[in-house]
């Protein structure tokens, strides 16, 4: 064993007993191991700094490589992240490798291990956030990163790029207002999701400043897919009384209510209108074309990608947030209430 490597032990030693923990603690911290808890790292990490203990350098990052990680993969949402965060690092001549992980929520614990090994220039997530262990390894590897947030509300020193989710709800429900519906039902995503809450709320909004009633049981928390959207809408639409319109928190949640509208024998716009969120592809090819709240997604995914390029660069001095505009696309799908 050389002096060098005899040192770093004997220094590692130290730190551990100082620690309370095993050598074995104090490799995975430096490891960037996540099955640590933040309280230790958070103690070894403050040790090794006290005893000048200086790490070895890593490989350096992968300078053409972006990761774009997803917890699923759906593919009329998906693709447009996808076509996105691709267009955005060939501008800069960079590929992109795709990883599928975890829950809505946050990457798997293995993924991390993962990605150090990869060394990428850069990380685009499409989670609601990052658990605290994980921002802490990414930043001691340098390796930047960014959050794609159409669905939660990350932590303030979270970099991330997300959309107007109370603007969107809000402005979905006035169109309906307009057109002379007042027996409007919303069907959200799931419950333990900001951006859920966020489109109910302009909902909500919209209703009490029309003096309009919002009925506890037409407030439905679904799932973001097909399967939500239609088991709320059998519902609603077989009560003692049915709402005139929707308000569906997702494309895929309305795709879902048309189904259910077909089976029980009723017509979109003619005995339901209906207003989706997101604006994907397949909204203009169903019939009838849907009328929806845009959300950029797409443009989302180049924000956040030239973001994380940048930050790879140079450090910025401040966490960007970025939150972009929605709009409502008036199609078929809704019409004004006959009297």
């Amino acid at each position: 064993m050389s002096r060098t490597a005899s040192a770093d032990r004997v220094t590692l030693a130290r730190i551990a007993e100082d620690a309370g923990v095993s050598l074995s603690t104090i490799s995975k911290v430096l490891n960037g191991r996540p099955d640590v808890s933040q309280a230790t790292r958070a103690r070894v990490e403050e040790l090794l700094a006290e005893h000048g203990y200086l790490r070895r350098k890593s490989a350096p990052p992968a300078a053409g490589l972006i990761e774009l990680v997803f917890h699923e993969l759906e593919a009329a949402w998906s693709m447009e992240i996808i076509r996105g965060v691709k267009d955005a690092a060939a501008e800069r001549g960079m590929s992109v490798v795709l990883t599928e992980s975890g829950s809505r929520h946050a990457p798997a614990s293995d993924w991390i291990e993962g990605v150090l090994r990869r060394r990428p220039a850069g990380v685009v997530l499409v989670f609601s956030d990052l658990p605290a262990e994980y921002r802490e390894t990414l930043r001691s590897r340098a390796i930047p990163f960014v959050i794609i947030d159409p669905a939660g509300d990350p932590s303030p020193d979270v970099p991330s790029v997300g959309s107007a989710n109370w603007s969107g709800g809000l402005m979905a429900t006035r169109h309906l207002i307009e057109l002379g519906h007042s027996r409007i039902a919303a069907i959200t995503g799931p419950d333990d999701m900001m951006c859920s809450h966020a489109r109910i709320d302009g909902f909500r909004s919209a209703m009490n400043s029309a003096g309009l009633e919002v009925r506890p049981d037409w407030v439905r928390f679904g799932d973001f897919h097909t399967s939500g959207g239609y088991e709320n809408a059998r519902s609603l639409l077989t009560g003692e009384e049915r709402p005139t319109a929707i308000f569906a928190g997702s494309d895929l949640q309305a795709l879902g209510v048309l189904e259910a509208v077909r089976e029980l024998g009723l017509r979109v716009p003619e005995d339901l209108s209906l207003v989706g969120y997101d604006d994907i592809p397949l909204a203009q090819w169903v019939s009838p074309r849907l009328t929806t709240v845009r959300q950029p997604l797409r443009r989302m995914a180049e924000e956040a990608t030239r973001l994380v390029m940048r930050m790879a660069d140079a450090p910025l001095k401040s966490v960007p947030r970025m939150d972009l505009a929605t709009n409502l696309v008036v199609r078929e799908s809704t019409a004004a209430l006959a009297s």
